[in-house]
């Protein structure tokens, strides 16, 4: 697939019926503090990085780079949407694909917010990308999330061992557009 590097960013903001989708900017930083280091965020994702080290490194501009979007409530930042280059460290299966990866806020969660901001991203995908699947991964544990790659329309492609626990590696097939 072509590279999300090579895509032209930030695009013009994704709007859904709730949410906005955005490149991160300076005013998100504190919040991108409190997301990494948040224990409950990172239950399922091999623990919270220390705060401290966080406010020390993290640049003005967090995470700008082709691919992660901001997910934007009334004007407040709630999380993070993620569509990278999957690489064959993570999984041979996901090597060379998109992976969408997501990050809310435990404040935000429960509500919808990361259904419809996925679904926003991965229409975002299929436009900039057409014909390309993506994968996702997450612990099996992490019944939410599990939940949501289903209603994304992500299908198993296998399960395997990593961080002490059973991974899921789900895959969404390519969708071409209608003609």
């Amino acid at each position: 697939m072509s590279q999300l590097r090579d895509v032209a960013w930030p695009p013009e903001p994704i709007k859904t019926v709730r949410l906005v989708l955005r490149a991160p900017a300076a005013r998100d930083r504190a919040t991108f503090v409190e997301l990494l280091a948040s224990p409950e965020v990172h239950t399922y994702l091999g623990g919270p990085r220390p705060r401290d080290e966080l406010e020390r490194t993290l640049p003005e501009v967090p995470e700008q780079w082709p691919g992660s979007f901001v997910v934007e409530l009334d004007g407040a930042m709630i999380g993070q949407i993620l569509v990278r280059t999957a690489t064959e460290h993570r999984r041979p299966a996901a090597a060379g694909k998109a992976d969408l990866g997501y990050l809310f806020l435990p404040r935000a969660w429960g509500h919808g917010y990361a259904a419809e901001a996925c679904a926003a991203a991965l229409a975002w995908f299929d436009d900039t990308f057409p014909g390309k699947p993506i994968v996702l991964t997450t612990q099996t544990a992490n019944a939410n999330s599990m939940r949501l790659a289903a209603k994304l329309g992500f299908t198993e492609a296998e399960r395997f061992q990593a961080w002490d626990a059973e991974q899921w590696l789900g895959l969404r097939p390519s969708t071409l557009p209608s003609a």
